[in-house]
């Protein structure tokens, strides 16, 4: 492990671990580390880890106020892993900083914000992107939500995910509703990468377990699109609790750059991947996970563990 790796991993544990909680404010840090062993059929394997840290403030009489950070390996948009052996691929960058006002009405985020409200989909930006800006987050009594995003994502190098400046190019809007306890949709109009979109997300809750889901985005100037299909859940296999993500996708050549922003990206064409993943320990602070990629004819494989701290 690097020095600078490990001398980051020591600080923020330590901080977890004395940070003082203030009269007026309550901290919470959430902080999860990965290795993995990645391996693909076209280039040589290579060992990689991964640090995410979320520290909180939050603040005020019912606690409605909070700032927020996230601290990330890696150096672009899509991209949170460093490599083990490289010479110049230790790569530490807070990537978002904003404050959060949340009530029983919703949310707003003001500053460089999450790429996403809540769960990320499979056609939605990045879980490790930003988004400079202004979100609000419109909570309506029918179980139901809408959301509007402006800002700016011009530029998806880490290094520079704090600098100010450049146009607003990015706005998105939003709407997200459940019906009854197996269905739900989101529909939302996009505009980023200089390119506007339209997406569309269905998921249908088979069992208590699984969930089948069905998305799709599609650039308004032309045909281009992706699409994805999948399944997720869990299982057990002889008593021993499993979770699995699992999907088809499939991407057009042209869809343009707004497609490597994705959260599950495989490459341009027709693409599958399958997950899978269980605990180490009982209280569930570590696990392992494996996956595979299959896109055209190059063939992915990863395995690794994962450990999660949290301090609230």
């Amino acid at each position: 492990m690097p020095f600078a790796l490990l001398f980051v991993v020591v600080s923020i544990c330590g901080c977890m671990l004395f940070t003082p909680v203030l009269a007026s404010s309550v901290v919470s840090q959430k902080l999860d580390l990965q290795y993995r062993f990645d391996t693909r059929s076209d280039r040589p394997s290579r060992h990689q880890y991964r640090v995410r840290y979320y520290p909180s403030l939050s603040f005020g009489d019912q606690r409605h106020w909070s700032l927020n950070g996230f601290i990330v390996s890696g150096d672009d948009f899509a991209s949170s892993h460093n490599t083990l052996g490289s010479d110049n691929a230790d790569y530490l960058y807070a990537r978002r900083v904003f404050v959060r006002y949340q009530s029983d009405y919703g949310k707003t985020e003001i500053g460089v914000i999450p790429t996403y409200k809540g769960r990320v989909s499979s056609t939605g930006l990045s879980k490790d992107g930003w988004i400079t800006g202004i979100r609000n987050v419109f909570q309506l009594q029918d179980d139901s939500a809408f959301e509007v995003v402006v800002g700016q994502l011009s530029d998806t190098q880490a290094n520079r995910a704090l600098s100010l400046g450049g146009e607003e190019d990015y706005v998105e809007i939003e709407y997200s509703a459940n019906m009854g306890k197996k269905h739900s949709y989101e529909a939302s109009i996009e505009r980023m990468t200089a390119q506007n979109f339209i997406r569309g997300e269905y998921r249908y809750q088979i069992t208590p377990s699984h969930t089948a889901f069905f998305e799709a985005i599609k650039r308004l100037d032309d045909a281009s699109a992706k699409v994805v299909v999948g399944l997720s859940g869990s299982l057990s296999l002889y008593h021993y609790p499993l979770e699995y993500f699992s999907h088809y996708s499939h991407v057009d050549d042209d869809f343009g750059a707004r497609a490597e922003l994705t959260e599950d990206f495989l490459g341009t064409g027709h693409g599958v991947s399958l997950e899978v993943s269980g605990n180490l320990v009982r209280h569930h602070h570590l696990e392992w996970f494996s996956r595979i990629d299959v896109v055209d004819s190059v063939t992915r494989v990863m395995a690794g563990i994962k450990l999660s701290l949290a301090q609230n």
